[in-house]
């Protein structure tokens, strides 16, 4: 009763200025709901420019773990000026790759939505599997500029499959995924990557995690056995997000220049 009673003692002329004020105002609200409703930011077609490099989104592997991975984005932030994040994958790291990838998608539609020119993924040991299903399955093909790898189980691991024989009943998600001949592996297999995505995938010899390295080893991408280029690194698996002739590696695929195997064995 009060509002009506005040609304009655206002003069024709300012109730005209302030219903005209209310319709602006919905007008503004509506426009931004539609706007911001079902919209994507990423593209979904095409593939980024390889001389408009964009923020590193790590990907951490089994178990989520972010230590290792901070240190390279550090240096990657240090050596380049680029912005860098590493994510907070779902499941603590152990759940289901598919919701992972999921979490990787919604970091590159943060990014593209904040101007991001292109997104750059780095993705360590069962985040590298993370990175793949993201290009298989989220559009990935259309949103990287350049992916790398690092010891990536990419067609499985023996100690996937070990733990599941050893604990019946014990192995989450991603570890039951990340088992050779697992039928999230088998599809991934038959999906080379595609060639407009310049991928690097570098592993240790020495790994005693994914066995065999070579399980790192994907259709379509520059594949590379660190040894190969430094002889007698003794890196493990543990090693690769810090070992200085990996970061050298790494920096110089996140680079502009066309994304080839490295031939000198660089560090810092």
């Amino acid at each position: 009763m009060r509002i009506t009673a005040w609304w009655r003692g206002i003069s024709p002329r300012r109730r005209l200025m302030l219903n005209s004020v209310a319709v602006v105002v919905v007008a503004a609200v509506a426009a931004t709901a539609i706007a911001t409703s079902g919209t994507k930011s990423a593209p979904d077609a095409g593939t980024p420019d390889q001389n408009r490099p964009g923020p590193v989104l790590l990907v951490p592997g089994y178990g989520g773990g972010q230590g290792a991975l901070d240190e390279l984005a550090a240096r990657i932030r240090q050596a380049t000026g680029r912005s860098t994040e590493v994510l907070t994958l779902a499941g603590d790291g152990t759940g289901d790759l598919v919701e992972q990838a999921a979490v990787l998608a919604e970091a590159v539609e943060r990014a593209y939505a904040q101007g991001a020119p292109s997104v750059d993924v780095v993705g360590y040991s069962a985040g590298g599997v993370v990175a793949r299903l993201w290009v298989s399955r989220e559009g990935g093909d259309h949103q990287a500029r350049r992916v790398v790898t690092l010891g990536a189980p990419m067609h499985g691991t023996g100690l996937a499959a070990a733990g599941g024989a050893l604990v019946p009943g014990g192995c989450p998600a991603a570890c039951v995924q990340l088992a050779p001949g697992s039928a999230l592996l088998q599809e991934l297999a038959k999906e080379p990557i595609p060639a407009t995505l310049p991928w690097l995938s570098l592993w240790t010899e020495q790994d005693e995690t994914v066995t065999p390295p070579e399980s790192a080893r994907v259709d379509g991408a520059v594949n590379v056995a660190l040894q190969q280029v430094c002889p007698g690194n003794g890196a493990t698996h543990g090693d690769l997000p810090t070992d200085p002739a990996v970061t050298e590696i790494v920096l110089q695929a996140l680079g502009t220049t066309p994304l080839e195997a490295p031939t000198d064995c660089l560090s810092s």
